[in-house]
């Protein structure tokens, strides 16, 4: 194994521990000052610019040990979600998986923000979604199962995590809020399938697997699936080109954030989301039916539904759900909240 590879896989299992790998967080002055050196924007001036607590300050702080062991709970399945597989997770990912840096860092869809923001419309459901049901969406889809009750001790746990995270934040706040998100590069005029392949095997494969299969070590997950049956389905918010994009611009290759041009990580995204996954939930039979009902709004943004061009294969027409299987429901999918409230629009 080469030199860069051990380094790699060693990152890859410090992170999926559970460890805060950013460099962001080991800098004198403002946290943010080292993003900012290297390469990412300076906050602007009324953005709100939160730094959020860490597992040390928990230990730190002047609460209930009952309120601390809670909330270590919710980290620990944060970080470690593979330890729910085959009960609410059937795919390779943990929350971290997405959100870096234990859910805190800039750039990499910080968590924090939906603690302040929530409850609110989300218009990939159509209702006013609170806490719980955000996470519940994550579960259905980037894990590909079934998520935890609402107001189990898991969930509770999780939600507890992502509150003590916005520790100091306001909530609903009328400010942008600094680093949130998976912010795109400006999409190029074409992007290009082989050009992103090329540039997957170079700079991704090492950790990913040339099959989009993702990487074990001795059994132990290690690095995420991009792609195929361990892999998020195709509801899951990163398979929209440009939030593919986003990710991989700001973090990726592991280590070398913002070290890609915005046509190479938009080529890579290009790739990576026309390969196959697990169906989406909302599917009845019918791809052309999901397209009817969120072609308009979620799937406008992905491939589910086109053609790739390079075989002529049509994306997510299959029945394949991977390893949840077709009997495994989220029974959150499609649940209807407020039918009876009447909205001026």
């Amino acid at each position: 194994m080469s030199n860069r590879r051990k380094t790699l896989v060693l990152a890859g299992a410090t992170l999926a521990a559970g460890a805060s790998l950013v460099a962001w967080a080991e800098t004198e002055g403002h946290p943010y000052d080292k993003l900012v050196e290297m390469g990412y924007p300076a906050p602007q001036e009324g953005e709100l610019v939160h730094v959020p607590p860490t597992m040390a300050d928990l230990e730190a702080a002047d609460m209930k040990p009952q309120t601390k062991a809670v909330i270590r709970r919710g980290y620990e399945l944060f970080t470690n979600t593979q330890q729910l597989r085959g009960k609410n997770v059937f795919n390779d990912m943990n929350c971290s998986s997405c959100h870096l840096g234990e859910g805190r860092q800039p750039f990499s869809a910080p968590v924090w923000p939906a603690a302040v923001t929530l409850p609110d419309f989300r218009g990939k459901n159509q209702h006013v979604n609170n806490l719980e049901e955000r996470i519940a969406g994550c579960f259905a889809y980037s894990m590909n199962g079934t998520p935890p009750e609402y107001g189990s001790d898991d969930m509770l746990a999780l939600s507890a995590y992502h509150q003590w995270l916005a520790k100091g934040a306001p909530m609903y706040p009328d400010q942008p809020i600094y680093g949130r998100g998976f912010p795109a590069p400006e999409r190029p005029e074409e992007l290009s399938y082989a050009n992103g392949e090329a540039l997957y095997v170079e700079n991704c494969a090492v950790c990913h697997g040339e099959d989009g299969g993702g990487l074990y070590q001795d059994g132990e997950y290690v690095f995420p699936a991009p792609w195929g049956d361990g892999s998020n389905n195709w509801g899951a918010g990163i398979v929209r080109t440009h939030t593919a994009a986003g990710f991989i611009k700001n973090n990726m290759p592991l280590g070398q954030p913002l070290s890609l041009s915005d046509q190479e990580a938009w080529d890579i995204a290009y790739y990576m989301t026309q390969q196959e996954r697990p169906q989406d939930p909302r599917y009845t039979g019918s791809v052309d039916e999901v397209l009817e009902k969120f072609g308009p709004t979620f799937h406008k943004h992905s491939s589910y539904g086109q053609v790739r061009e390079v075989d002529g294969h049509r994306l997510a027409d299959h029945a394949n759900w991977g390893e949840k299987g077709e009997e495994i429901k989220p029974w959150n999918v499609g649940q209807p909240r407020f039918e009876d409230l009447e909205v001026d629009q």
